[in-house]
């Protein structure tokens, strides 16, 4: 599961590599087409993983329900980040990959309720929720270097 892990880490510093020149009205466009931003595509992400890693391990995730709610797969931008806001995003997005390697590492994940996503594959385990994870991930890797070009 290491390189599952890497590639998390590596993912996401790249995502932060794409973000770091733009200011943070850039990262709350949202283009013609388009019906969400940068920001909220890593929010978005923030929650995703922590809903497939330690909701459905039942475990409680870290990150408040507020981000949960108004993140989470369905939603859609409706508030602007003050910077002290997105500031504290960026730090989850930064920090939660290692945290999970820890408590996975740890043994914390013990079992897993099986859930289909939205492309029909289903998750029964942690194994498979890092590695799909990973997946969801680079697809919004994707649509935020999309964006990028347009802001």
């Amino acid at each position: 599961m290491k390189v599952q892990f890497d590639i998390l880490t590596k993912t996401r510093a790249i995502v932060l590599y794409y973000i770091k020149d733009l200011s943070l009205d850039q990262l709350h466009v949202i283009p013609d087409g388009f019906n969400n931003n940068i920001a909220w595509n890593i929010a978005h992400l923030v929650v995703t993983q922590q809903l497939l890693h330690y909701k459905l391990s039942g475990n409680d995730c870290l990150v408040s329900d507020e981000l949960i709610t108004a993140y989470q797969k369905g939603t859609s931008p409706s508030v602007k980040f003050s910077q002290q806001a997105f500031d504290e995003v960026l730090e989850l997005f930064q920090g939660l990959p290692s945290t999970l390697e820890e408590d996975f590492e740890a043994g914390i994940f013990k079992e897993y309720s099986a859930y289909k996503t939205s492309t029909g594959f289903v998750i029964d385990s942690m194994e498979k929720a890092i590695i799909f994870n990973n997946f969801h991930e680079s697809l919004h890797l994707g649509v935020i270097m999309s964006l990028k070009k347009l802001v």
